[in-house]
């Protein structure tokens, strides 16, 4: 152990540090009277965090004997989760104001979660993999059911809680057979224990339960239960926190771990993760179909999208990885746009979440309803809309790597689940004359609301220059 060590995890430490800091000046200050101000230092030590990663990250470093790894891969998803967890926070503030729910434990729990998400990405070790999701899983139990007085929440946080323990049983099983069969539980070691020649059928059976926990992470059906009544319960400003940062989180470690320590047995978990693409792809499309309330028709739309995101792992290249990161970053741009317009749905001041609200809603606001509609077919994936170009990538990774059926079956969910996204547009264009929402909007929700739909529209020139560091973040996990 070296200060060398201390100085890769130094995002993760200032972090750590600051979250307690924090946590002692709101106890001794006046609790609730503080909690905007560290709401919005949460959301600027995010945004510094994720501009020290950008501008110091350089080639690959490994910290305390190669359980933490600082690499492209890792930095490329440490600074997306800061910059959306940013988002969600600063365009949360009004909506938690109003509603007598800023408290000073909520933007804390996020950095607190935010220090989890981090480590996981970065996990060389199968302890430190556990260590970074369970800092993350406790943080995020507490906040779905921030809401004390209200039932439906403290159910969301109950139902988390219960099955987030059962999927986190599932991975330690798979762990302690890993580690059993590979005589170690690094990365590095069990890479080499897990080769096609001589394959241990124990190994396998832990790398399924190692993968059956990740799939809970990232709403993969079968294991997806969970989100709907999660998104719906908890408060919204908290269901666009769970659909953006912990996503990419899963999703970063679920790579790390398939790449890192099983990279060698390719063609088995491949055809895990193709069917847990499928699956979540279908029933996401069409669970949707029947839903009314936005939140629960976001919930299906995400485990849809993870379904897709899973596509490109599924095809175990280094392109493949590439293209579930570009996927990602569009993905949690599209969401976070989504919500700041879903946080101002209100009547007289209470929250609306009907879809059915929306009757005639680009009468009243036009320009709102056009960037919402951008938004909506950018989820659908309409070309020449940025979304289109996620699922373009993710689609090309699974062809390249002859798996022309899983693309097929992509296209086709994607056609299915282009219904419910048009349905809110016809609502908001053509729908029949109801009471009008609420036209106020808070100016973060505005803003965020406006550059997501921008960056739909201007982002098919390049995507903004993601795809290199992608690629580089793809090549450094996949030699």
């Amino acid at each position: 152990m070296t200060s060398a060590d201390f100085n890769i995890l130094l995002p993760e430490i200032v972090l750590a540090v600051f979250a307690m800091a924090a946590l002692m000046f709101a106890v001794y200050t006046g609790k609730d009277r503080t909690a905007p101000a560290i709401l919005w230092a949460t959301a600027a030590i995010f945004l510094v965090l994720a501009l020290f990663i950008g501008i110091n990250g350089d080639g690959a470093q490994a910290a305390f004997g190669g359980l933490f790894v600082d690499d492209a891969f890792s930095r490329f998803a440490k600074i997306l989760i800061l910059v959306s967890a940013a988002a969600v926070l600063v365009m949360s503030h009004d909506y938690m104001a109003k509603r007598d729910l800023l408290r000073f434990e909520y933007p804390l729990l996020v950095a607190l979660a935010a220090v989890g998400m981090m480590v996981m990405v970065s996990a060389g070790d199968l302890l430190v993999l556990y260590m970074g999701l369970e800092l993350q899983s406790l943080s995020l139990y507490v906040v779905a059911s921030l809401r004390r007085d209200s039932a439906k929440s403290t159910e969301a946080g109950l139902k988390y809680f219960v099955l987030g323990a059962l999927s986190s049983g599932l991975l330690l099983y798979g762990a302690s057979l890993t580690y059993g069969y590979a005589g170690t539980t690094e990365f590095a070691g069990i890479i080499g224990a897990a080769t096609a020649e001589d394959l241990p059928l124990g190994l396998l059976f832990g790398l399924v339960f190692l993968v059956s926990g990740l799939a809970f992470k990232v709403s993969a059906v079968p294991f997806h239960m969970w989100t709907p009544d999660v998104y719906e319960g908890a408060p919204t400003p908290i269901t666009a926190f769970f659909a953006t940062a912990p996503k990419v989180a899963a999703m970063a470690l679920f790579a790390r771990l398939v790449h890192d320590a099983f990279g060698g047995i390719t063609a088995e978990w491949g055809q895990i993760v193709a069917f847990l693409s499928v699956a979540s792809m279908f029933l996401g499309a069409v669970a949707a179909i029947g839903q009314r309330d936005i939140k629960r028709l976001m919930a299906y739309s995400s485990i849809n999208h993870m379904g897709f995101a899973l596509m490109g792992l599924a095809a175990g290249t280094a392109f493949g990885v590439q293209a579930m990161l570009v996927y990602m970053a569009i993905y949690v741009t599209m969401n976070v746009g989504t919500f700041a317009f879903i946080l101002s749905m209100s009547r007289d001041g209470r929250v609306v979440t009907d879809i059915r609200a929306l009757n005639q809603y680009s009468k009243r606001e036009p320009l709102k309803a056009l960037a919402v509609l951008v938004l909506m077919f950018s989820l659908a994936g309409v070309p020449p809309l940025v979304g289109f170009f996620g699922k373009f990538y993710v689609l090309r990774a699974a062809v390249d790597a002859d798996m022309a059926w899983l693309a097929v079956a992509g296209v086709i969910a994607s056609v299915i689940a282009l219904f419910y996204y048009l349905r809110i547009v016809y609502y908001m264009y053509f729908g029949e004359e109801t009471e009008a929402l609420d036209s106020g909007m808070a100016p973060t929700q505005w803003a965020l609301l406006m550059v997501a739909a921008a960056v739909m529209v201007l982002g098919v020139v390049n995507l903004f220059g993601i795809e290199g560091p992608a690629a580089a973040a793809a090549s450094a996990l996949v030699d």
